[in-house]
């Protein structure tokens, strides 16, 4: 078949959890179908080989960029949420019109929400055509995240503006979101959750559940770890991320300071591109760690003594998870850090939502390297099991036959 993937970001390096996905489907579909790809990238003329291995055709346009009064004359003087206005660009849609008038798909793939605008561009133009297949790939439900995220900021006074932005998303989300999955042929999701939450919003939906999965072989068991003084808590993951930046700072300064009660030489490393201001303070405080874009982030996970996931808002599942699994690392979550997973406290790593709890786990881990090493394996086994791409890709690949069919 012809595919047409269309993605916010470059899919390789895949060294955040959209383009970890997006690698993932477009490289293990890529040896039995036609791909093209159009993207966004700041360096167009920096296109990964293994990239262009997978793709016939590879289109790249140069992200908008938007100021912040823009962003503010959007949230006050319009009923369209922040994030339709992202991407919007008349270089991609220009892109994307040549590549339809050029060649013939028989589906597209939208990555993400914020890319509603082009599934419209497609939708529109093909009328009442049955072709091109329009796959909606929801990744979230996005309106879930601005839920969570308001529900959290709203009990911290320093965080009420962050609260209103959200507050002011939420039913502008569940618009966009509505006429997305309305208009797509095909709506896939990567958690049950997120499935139960847009068939809320749209009754009658019946998304499909295409899970996260990684690459196992790219997590060995002999990466060798970073040299970081032990015990260390690791927390991996891009810096700009809102629910990443919450989770960090509740992490240092209400949990981190409980572990350190009783294990003072603990360190708390946080590895990940684009930290923001905020998050690049925290390395002014004793016992944290902020490193920035690390050319590998493997090697830092592989370092932790106990990996933690002190999630308190999002959506879908975490890669970050899977990561921490795969290289065997015991973890500590919060249930929505874990959300998606079917694990257990206990079997695969230990569940925390408190700063006691999670520091009451933490320290317990610190202490028992046994169970350390059990979940450590649990977790691998885990991943093994259910969350390889080669067992995930043949769900899209029945989708295809459904539609020859």
């Amino acid at each position: 078949m012809n595919l047409l993937f269309l993605t916010p970001t470059v899919p390789f390096p895949p060294d955040q959890g959209t383009a970890i996905r997006n690698w993932g489907l477009i490289s293990s579909l890529a040896g039995q179908h036609h791909i093209s790809l159009l993207t966004f990238a700041n360096r167009p003329d920096k296109v990964a080989p293994e990239l262009r291995d997978c793709c016939a055709t590879i289109l790249v346009a140069s992200p908008p960029a938007r100021t912040p009064v823009q962003r503010l004359a959007t949230l006050l003087g319009s009923s369209r949420p922040d994030l339709a206005d992202r991407l919007v660009s008349t270089d991609f849609s220009t892109r994307l019109q040549k590549l339809l008038k050029s060649e013939s798909f028989d589906a597209v793939h939208v990555e993400g929400l914020e890319l509603a605008s082009y599934l419209q561009q497609i939708a529109a133009q093909r009328g009442e055509a049955s072709t091109p297949l329009l796959v909606y790939d929801a990744h979230n439900a996005e309106t879930v995240i601005q839920r969570r995220a308001f529900q959290t900021d709203r009990l911290q006074p320093h965080r009420w503006f962050a609260a209103l932005y959200s507050r002011l998303q939420l039913p502008r989300l569940a618009r966009l979101e509505r006429h997305t999955c309305a208009l797509a042929d095909t709506v896939l999701c990567v958690s049950a959750e997120d499935r139960a939450a847009l068939r809320e919003m749209l009754p009658g939906l019946h998304p499909m559940l295409l899970p996260n999965g990684i690459f196992l072989d790219d997590y060995p068991t002999t990466v060798k770890p970073a040299g970081l003084p032990a015990p260390a808590l690791v927390f991996s993951g891009k810096m700009d991320y809102r629910p990443n930046v919450d989770a960090v700072l509740w992490f240092a300064r209400e949990i981190l300071p409980r572990v350190r009660k009783t294990h003072v030489e603990t360190t708390f490393v946080v590895a990940g591109k684009a930290p923001v201001p905020r998050v690049q303070r925290l390395a002014e405080n004793p016992g944290i760690t902020v490193t920035g874009p690390v050319p590998d982030v493997r090697p830092y996970i592989a370092a932790a003594t106990v990996y933690v996931i002190p999630l308190r808002m999002g959506g879908g599942t975490r890669f970050k998870m899977l990561e921490g699994m795969a290289l065997r690392r015991p973890i500590v979550s919060t249930t929505i850090g874990a959300e998606g997973f079917p694990v257990a406290n206990g079997r695969e790593l230990l569940l925390a939502d408190s700063a006691d709890e999670q520091a009451s786990a933490i320290c317990s881990l610190i202490d028992d390297a046994q169970t350390r090493a059990r979940l450590g394996m649990a977790g691998r086994a885990f991943v093994e099991a259910r969350y390889q791409w080669s067992a995930i890709v043949p769900r899209m690949q029945e989708v295809y036959q459904r539609t020859r069919g």
